[in-house]
């Protein structure tokens, strides 16, 4: 794997911009011909963020662009939350594209968000305040209801193991304004953990879609707590309305996802889903 990242750093030369102290989260941002940004937690991990500085509205990776289309499950969002910022290409398209939306941006690393800002064009306003704070226990204190929760926490060594579990999905699923979504990023490989999140998800909504990235091993989970159908028309049309300037299509995203039909029918009939052979929870005290 080592040798394929330093492949992929050969095959893009760029310049290294800057480095952060060593530990967990390493921040490393660099610069191609192009003015691309790269964020990257570890010298051999894979990129958090790609960004052009000065065009919110150009996703460069996949999985953000699949991330951002998941938000037409929801008709009209207000208030956006987004747990693992990055650098910010996430909250700073959604601030352009939902300018009447509040947006709250979380991150438990300071470094973090100093380097969105200072390397990535990640802005606050009025509309989009960033918070320096555990993402669990954000959503765990008293606070306002989200129409979306938007997860991507991930680092080098995986997704915190605290954000995998069925409480903490019952959490985010309380802090939800009727009709809300959570959606969140979920690496298929390598990440042993995968299959047991997938049936802690399916677990614990009464309807769950996904999207998986082409090029990548990323998987977005779109989970509901309702049992409304959502029609294909009709997340078309609102995936449009946000396509207004911007370089991809949202629809077409749109038509790739899919539905886990056994979690919605088992909801409709009132049972539980089918059996899952683990589900994470939290540790017993």
């Amino acid at each position: 794997m080592l040798l394929s990242r330093v492949s992929r750093w050969l095959g893009t030369p760029r310049t290294v911009l800057y480095v952060g102290r060593p530990g967990g989260r390493r921040c490393i941002v660099s610069e191609d011909r192009l003015g691309r940004r790269y964020l990257q937690f570890g010298w051999d991990s894979s990129y958090q963020s790609v960004v052009g500085p000065g065009f919110p509205l150009r996703l460069e990776l996949e999985y953000t662009q699949a991330m951002v289309a998941a938000v037409a499950f929801v008709e009209e969002p207000r208030r956006i939350l987004m747990v693992g910022v990055g650098g910010g290409a996430i909250p700073m398209f959604l601030r352009a594209v939902l300018p009447q939306a509040h947006i709250d941006a979380v991150d438990s690393d300071a470094e973090v968000l100093e380097v969105a800002r200072r390397y990535f064009g990640f802005r606050e306003d009025s509309q989009l305040h960033a918070h320096v704070a555990d993402g669990r226990r954000f959503l765990e204190a008293p606070g306002p209801a989200y129409d979306v929760i938007l997860l991507d926490a991930y680092g080098p060594r995986g997704v915190p193991a605290r954000l995998t579990t069925r409480e903490f999905l019952l959490a985010a699923q309380a802090r939800l304004a009727p009709g809300g979504a959570v959606v969140s990023n979920v690496h298929r490989a390598p990440n042993p953990l995968f299959p047991a999140m997938l049936q802690t998800w399916q677990a614990s909504f009464a309807q769950l879609h996904a999207f998986d990235a082409r090029e990548t091993a990323n998987r977005i989970l779109v989970g509901l707590t309702h049992l409304r159908k959502v029609s294909r028309a009709e997340l078309r049309v609102r995936a449009q309305r946000m396509e207004r300037g911007v370089p991809f299509s949202l629809r077409a995203m749109m038509a790739r996802r899919y539905e886990d039909r056994a979690v919605r029918r088992a909801a409709i009939e009132g049972r539980a889903p089918p059996p899952a052979a683990r589900v994470l929870r939290d540790p017993e005290d």
